[in-house]
């Protein structure tokens, strides 16, 4: 019994001994954690007062300052676009003067071209007679003549010229072949082209080796023979039938030619 009793006395001091054991640690941290808050709240009051204080001294107080400060900014600024706005204006002003006096000087450089070149004017063919002979039939465009081949009055777009057969016909002008055909009223037929839309033709030919359709020929030259094929003027004299053309309207070959070979 004794025995048990100071059992029970012994646990009773050991759960006493753990109880006071527990407070005195809780009351060790309590007492810690308040002395850390302490020291940690004057820390932060001092930190924070420091950084108002740094703040207060950066930023001026005098608004005036901060809003001259602007105002010379924004001043600074517009000067700087004006300047810009004014140098692109010079420099449009600058290209459209030299754009001016460049056409200028194209316009007179015109003018002066213009007035130092003379037109070019190509004269009328002077055309020769393309044989030695008299005019035996005249034109006759606008009136009648007798065909005593026909037997009828017809008009005649040309001029008959007297040769023998076998006479040289020669170019009336020089000009280019533009043809020889066998015409069914004139015969073998000679055309010949010349400046300003004038035509030469030669009917009533015999031969015309001398030549070929395309080539150049020149005033006088040898370009056929007189003969007679013209069905229409079978019963005349030899002859050499021809005639000028202007503008594909034939006109009367003695106003355009002379005589002389």
């Amino acid at each position: 019994m004794r025995r048990g009793r100071r059992e029970k006395i012994e646990k009773n001091s050991n759960v006493k001994y753990l109880f006071y054991l527990s407070g005195g640690t809780l009351l060790i941290i309590f007492i810690t954690f308040v002395i850390t808050f302490i020291i940690y709240n004057n820390k932060l009051d001092n930190y924070s007062s420091l950084t108002t204080e740094k703040i207060a001294d950066l930023v001026p107080n005098d608004t005036s300052i901060i809003n001259t400060e602007l105002e010379q900014a924004s001043t600074d600024i517009g000067k700087t676009i004006e300047e810009a706005i004014n140098t692109i204006e010079n420099k449009q002003e600058e290209i459209e003067e030299v754009k001016t006096k460049t056409e200028q000087n194209i316009t007179n450089v015109q003018e002066t071209v213009q007035t130092n070149v003379e037109p070019v004017i190509i004269k009328d063919p002077e055309f020769i007679s393309p044989v030695e002979g008299e005019v035996m039939r005249e034109f006759a465009k606008d009136s009648l003549i007798y065909s005593e081949t026909l037997e009828e009055w017809i008009t005649h777009l040309g001029i008959d010229i007297k040769a023998n057969r076998t006479t040289v016909v020669k170019a009336a002008e020089a000009g280019s072949v533009s043809s020889i055909k066998n015409d069914p009223r004139y015969g073998l037929t000679v055309v010949i082209e010349h400046v300003n839309g004038f035509k030469s033709i030669y009917s009533n030919l015999l031969t015309t080796e001398f030549i070929s359709e395309g080539e150049k020929v020149e005033k006088g030259q040898s370009i056929a023979t007189v003969g007679n094929s013209a069905s229409f003027e079978i019963i005349d004299e030899p002859h050499l039938h021809f005639e000028i053309i202007k503008d594909n309207i034939n006109v009367d070959p003695k106003i355009y030619m002379s005589f002389g070979m």
